[in-house]
């Protein structure tokens, strides 16, 4: 059996390098916000026949001086979504229309599809999203509170969980020690989305806020339960060595853990692979989050517990 207490240092240092790959790659590249955040338009529609390219649409939307800089981005086979400053609806609804117009098949084109009227249905319109500035900058700060509140009512909760298991280590600790799990989970699920945003323009928006709100209550509860069983062999094996106590918690819970996670991985690589293009960004957090929260109930938090008490012991 694996012991993952005494090999410590390796998770530890492996943790280590990604929260701080996470932590430069924030704060020297930066996420890619989206709309949500930033203000603006969002416009995803789908072709019926063949997609134009990037530089066809810019050009048939060039001459419409309301909507400022137009960025293009194909997704899937036939569709793309467009992203301008924020417009109204006469706007939008002109835009639909000059697209129409302009990108009218030619007469071979026709005469392969006779079941369709390309003077409706040129393309197909998917989504129309539009936030102003103000209501970008106010779920910022919603953003930060929820977050904060979450965490301080996890190391309330916990500490309320374990306050008869005080011996050899506090019961506040355990929700501290919780807490810095979900920091580190969260800290590399940023990190890879500040990645792919500079790689592929992978933009965050409030599903992405959703997403880490969720790994939050998901990673918490997977460490819970190995604290749980902690708690639960302190009480049994009364006077033992805690490092072994945590060691045999660990082997009792980890297949749980593990099979608990992969279940629930499959659903989401299902999502992620057939789901529409609208939740994939959202299922591709949860399973970056979800694999790190695992891993960190595991391999991160129960091993820092033992440290704190040695830390404790010495002193």
């Amino acid at each position: 059996m694996l012991s993952i207490i005494r090999q410590r240092k390796i998770w530890f240092t492996f943790s280590s390098i990604l929260v701080i790959g996470s932590i430069l790659a924030f704060l020297f590249i930066g996420l890619n916000p989206g709309i949500d955040f930033t203000g603006g338009s969002l416009l995803e529609v789908e072709f019926v026949v063949d997609r134009p390219t990037n530089q066809q649409v810019e050009e048939i939307l060039a001459p419409l001086a309301d909507i400022g800089e137009i960025a293009v981005q194909p997704i899937g086979e036939k569709g793309m979504i467009l992203k301008f400053k924020e417009i109204s609806e006469e706007t939008h609804q002109q835009i639909l229309n000059t697209l129409r117009e302009k990108l009218q098949p030619t007469d071979a084109v026709k005469a392969e599809n006779p079941g369709i009227n390309f003077e409706i249905k040129v393309l197909e319109e998917k989504r129309f999203d539009s936030i102003g500035p103000a209501i970008g900058q106010e779920l910022k700060r919603k953003t930060a509170w929820a977050i904060g509140i979450v965490l301080i009512a996890i190391i309330a909760y916990v500490a309320w969980a374990f306050r008869k298991v005080s011996k050899p280590i506090a019961s506040w600790k355990y929700g501290l020690i919780a807490v810095i799990a979900l920091f580190h989970d969260i800290a590399i699920t940023t990190g890879v989305f500040v990645i792919l945003g500079k790689l592929y323009g992978l933009e965050v928006n409030a599903a992405f806020i959703a997403a880490l709100l969720t790994i939050l209550g998901y990673s918490v509860n997977d460490t819970i339960v190995v604290f749980d069983r902690i708690r639960e062999n302190l009480i049994h094996h009364l006077g033992e060595d805690f490092e072994e106590i945590v060691q045999k918690s660990i082997n009792e819970v980890m297949a749980r853990s593990i099979n608990t996670s992969s279940t629930t991985l499959l659903t989401l690589f299902a999502v992620l692979l057939l789901g529409g293009a609208s939740i994939r960004d959202f299922a591709l957090a949860l399973i970056v989050g979800i694999t790190i929260g695992t891993y960190s109930s595991i391999f991160l938090a129960s091993p820092l517990l033992v440290v704190w008490e040695k830390f404790r012991s010495k002193n």
